[in-house]
């Protein structure tokens, strides 16, 4: 498969909508189903409140949303970047290859970072 520029962007745009749903899926963790039929006004009131999402897991949400974002759109730069340089200098496949692979590793340590902050929010706070 030749991965083009279009490719590279396809690829960053398939991580950020794996990242909304990470952010989405984190943000509705805090919520529950309310099952129980209750006459009492005030009971009911609190198991709605209950079963609302968090501040904590809305946050959590964001900082994986933004960590994944911010690290989607540097790989879809990075792989756009190199494949064109390969197309211009094909003799320097190899060196491009591993530097790219290099750089990668590093925008994928930030968005482990993202994820790393969001545990912490969501358990620790």
């Amino acid at each position: 498969m030749k991965i083009t520029k279009s490719n590279a962007i396809l690829f960053a745009v398939a991580a950020l909508a794996v990242a909304a749903l990470a952010a989405l899926m984190l943000c509705m963790s805090g919520s529950g189903v309310v099952l129980a039929e209750t006459t009492d006004a005030a009971v009911a009131a609190e198991e709605a409140a209950a079963a609302a999402p968090s501040l904590t897991s809305v946050g959590a949400a964001i900082a994986i949303g933004l960590g994944a974002l911010g690290g989607a759109i540097a790989m879809g730069m990075a792989i756009a970047k190199a494949m064109d340089g390969i197309a211009r200098q094909p003799e320097a496949d190899g060196k491009i290859r591993s530097t790219l692979m290099l750089g990668l590793v590093f925008i994928e340590t930030v968005v482990i970072y993202a994820l790393i902050v969001a545990i912490l929010i969501m358990f620790v706070v």
